[in-house]
């Protein structure tokens, strides 16, 4: 399957069914490398499924998922993982009985090591360059004077800043988010919305599902709109936002 040379995301011709309902039909989708690529829809557009799709935590029932010339249809979420691919989840997921640092050295580990997996006889805090590493990506999402705090005790906020400080050590070249604003305040969204600017100028290629329209036009270079499974409308940010379809579907509800 060939793609477009700057295309690093190839969703080719995506179905999903589960029995009787067909939650992704005829998805097509292209994302360019370095780009900020949004999704966007109402609620059961089948947006979350296609993400855990091109995540590899559901099969889709045909089609194909495309990273950078590697077909991941059939790869488990690790070999994803380990391929360059993160996610940022809807739900927050963290080690709640670990420390914030802890959290972020975690996977920075498992993508030395190939395993997702933590050696308590070896303290974390002594790999000292890891350490560094890590406090300085948690300088980068304002959370390294909570460095040495429980992760469980931390805001819904900070928890999302946090596992996206998990997935950017990694140093992933897709980064896929799943409502990174939601449940923020006004203020938390736009430090976000900034945070994400920042990785955006160091060329990381960006997937988001959002339904806050502010989110979507801050940062989208290109928008995708879900609506019953399917692509209604696809284009620039004006483009969408002006497509007569897109605010019957979605945007003529949106604040």
């Amino acid at each position: 399957m060939q793609a477009k040379p700057n295309v690093v995301l190839h969703v080719a011709d995506v179905h999903k069914n589960f029995g009787g309902l067909h939650a992704l039909a005829d998805i097509d989708l292209e994302v360019e490398e370095g780009k900020t690529h949004a999704i966007i829809g109402p609620n059961g557009a089948g947006k979350s499924t296609l993400l855990n799709v091109i995540i590899g935590r559901i099969p889709p029932t045909s089609g194909a998922v495309v990273f950078d010339g590697t077909v991941l249809t059939g790869k488990r979420p690790h070999e994803i993982n380990q391929l360059g691919v993160s996610r940022v989840f809807q739900t927050p997921e963290i080690f709640a009985d670990l420390s914030v640092l802890q959290n972020v050295m975690t996977p920075a580990f498992a993508k030395r090591d190939g395993a997702f997996r933590i050696n308590f006889a070896k303290p974390l805090e002594r790999e000292t360059a890891l350490r560094h590493e890590a406090e300085a990506m948690l300088e980068d999402v304002g959370l390294v004077d909570r460095r040495g705090v429980n992760a469980g005790s931390l805001s819904r906020g900070d928890k999302r800043r946090l596992e996206l400080a998990m997935c950017l050590i990694q140093k992933p070249r897709l980064l896929l988010l799943d409502e990174p604003t939601a449940g923020m305040s006004r203020h938390d969204t736009n430090t976000t919305i900034e945070l994400l600017k920042k990785i955006k100028s160091r060329g990381m290629t960006k997937v988001i599902i959002e339904h806050d329209m502010h989110v979507v036009f801050s940062l989208a270079d290109k928008i995708s709109v879900l609506a019953g499974g399917r692509i209604i409308a696809e284009g620039l940010p004006e483009e969408v936002r002006g497509d007569p379809r897109v605010q019957e579907a979605y945007l003529g509800g949106a604040h």
